[in-house]
């Protein structure tokens, strides 16, 4: 797997449940309901154990394995970063193997660089040879070379890469045509299905798994676009590349990662869905890169304080759209009139729930085209149509806060913040660009609200709300105005390590003054 994650409350989840069981009552509570008994309306046409042979027997053919020679130190750096590729442990040791100062032995001389050999999955999605894996299986690839299920082996060429969703396309040439597999749709997937999961998981090729489909949409903190199917299926190291089967033998998703304290599968998974398989492997079978649309804008997800103090609708502001942090100079977004503190929930008619709607949204949209985008600014909705551009090598460079002024030092008592000006010693200890500009937050005062809130010295203020700031006598002013506005709380906008983001400040418990 391309990850192993660790959540330090994974392993307390199998300890919930065991004991709340005892001393219920055999009858279930309302049972003369009927309409609360669905046991008989479900287990109606449902075969408990599937029979999964034919459809292996089917697709197999198709799957392949993937084997990568790296040098030496390009293959301990792919270890050093968690991923699961199926290569060698440190100094060619087998994975577990006790580590050992100093071994191999040199004896004086210096050693070449070895070839080290990793192994992942993949799968043929037409009778040319073109192969479908992720990129972590194939990146620092000295040679690569795939094994077909018959035991046939072909050099690899790597056709193209795509690092932000970890996709690759390989190709070989058989001199004969290839079974292959189909790319199915992953947005008629739905939890609870039935799954298959094929690879080579520790080197042990043709292996199958069978599962359910967990969840959807999950983002596991891993790129920029995630949207993972979760699934239960069990798949192990090696198992990265390898495809996800509906129960129609169509591919519906990369199986790319798992979550596991072990290292090992405890049944959680994630698979890249197809639909985005089939843009990117396009894009790359075409043209060997892909081509992103790009609208300049840092978005961030709405806790229910933010809803308040922007006056948005608070039902569950986790789902209602994607927050404006910050817009970067010169893009498409600042051209349109986009501007932080507004809130995008549509893209080309599509509902925008969170950030991660809206990186995918702008990013399948074919630069030099437009985006239809409705957003949310002091409570009204507002359309505009934005030209999308090329996403640019460094999508982060133009995010830089502009104005004038310094103001002296002071506090904003209320908060529990104590600001000063933005000197140029203190723009280059932050490590802010000459154009930045705001009130640098130098003190929090212990269990004051902006401490609960999460505010630490550091941050660069650089807007209340829709209010930019230039200096601390800005920022007095800013939270004055909008404290006696009385919704009960205030939007931060602050520059925190080079990322934009809002903070929100719950102040409905204080008075309005300072």
């Amino acid at each position: 797997m391309r990850k192993t994650l660790t959540r330090g409350t994974a392993l307390s989840l199998a300890l919930l449940g065991a004991t709340a069981l005892a001393g219920l009552p055999a009858a279930p509570a309302f049972a003369a309901d009927t309409s609360l008994d669905e046991t008989a309306a479900v287990q109606q046409g449902f075969n408990p154990v599937p029979d999964f042979t034919g459809l292996v027997k089917h697709v197999s053919p198709a799957v392949v394995s993937v084997d990568v020679h790296l040098k030496l130190n390009q293959a301990a750096d792919s270890q050093d970063d968690g991923s699961d590729n199926g290569a060698q442990g440190q100094n060619g040791l087998p994975p577990g193997f006790p580590q050992i100062p100093g071994f191999p032995f040199s004896f004086g001389t210096p050693q070449q660089p070895q070839a080290v050999e990793a192994k992942g999955s993949g799968f043929i999605i037409d009778q040319n040879g073109t192969i479908v894996t992720n990129n972590h299986v194939v990146k620092d690839a000295r040679t690569v070379t795939v094994t077909l299920s018959d035991g046939d082996t072909y050099p690899a060429k790597i056709i193209g890469t795509d690092a932000k969703t970890d996709l690759a396309v390989l190709k070989i040439n058989a001199g004969k045509p290839l079974p292959y597999v189909e790319l199915g749709p992953s947005s008629a997937v739905e939890p609870g299905e039935w799954v298959v999961a094929m690879g080579n998981p520790f080197g042990l090729d043709n292996t199958v798994t069978a599962g359910i489909v967990s969840a959807l949409g999950r983002d596991i903190g891993d790129g920029p676009y995630d949207k993972f199917i979760q699934i239960d299926a069990p798949i192990n190291e090696g198992n990265s590349g390898g495809p996800l089967f509906n129960q129609k033998g169509q591919v519906i998703g990369v199986n790319t990662a798992i979550l596991s304290p072990s290292g090992g599968s405890v049944g959680i998974g994630f698979a890249i869905p197809s639909d985005m398989i089939k843009r990117i492997v396009t894009q790359l079978v075409t043209t060997g890169k892909v081509v992103r649309g790009y609208l300049g804008v840092a978005a961030q997800q709405i806790t229910p304080q933010m809803a308040q103090a922007l006056g948005l609708p608070t039902a569950d502001p986790t789902k209602d759209g994607a927050l404006i942090a910050a817009v970067s100079s010169g893009s498409p977004a600042e051209k349109a009139g986009l501007k932080p503190g507004d809130v995008i929930i549509s893209v080309n008619g599509q509902t925008v729930t969170n950030p991660s709607d809206l990186a995918s949204d702008i990013a399948n949209v074919d630069p030099q085209h437009k985006a239809d985008i409705v957003y949310l600014r002091n409570g009204k909705q507002n359309t505009v149509s934005v030209a999308v551009t090329v996403m640019p090598a460094n999508p982060d460079a133009g995010f830089q806060q502009n104005g004038s002024g310094n103001g002296a030092a002071t506090q904003q008592g209320a908060l529990g913040l104590t600001l000063a000006p933005l000197t140029p010693d203190a723009r280059s200890q932050l490590n802010l660009p000459d154009s930045a500009t705001g009130a640098v937050i130098t003190a929090v005062k212990p269990n004051s609200l902006a401490d609960m809130a999460g505010l630490q010295p550091g941050d660069l203020l650089v807007g209340v709300g829709n209010t930019d700031v230039t200096n601390p006598d800005d920022a007095v002013a800013a939270i004055k105005a909008a404290r006696k506005s009385g919704n009960g709380a205030l939007a931060l906008r602050i520059i925190r390590q080079g990322q934009a983001l809002f903070v929100g400040i719950s102040t409905s418990n204080q008075d309005s003054g300072n």
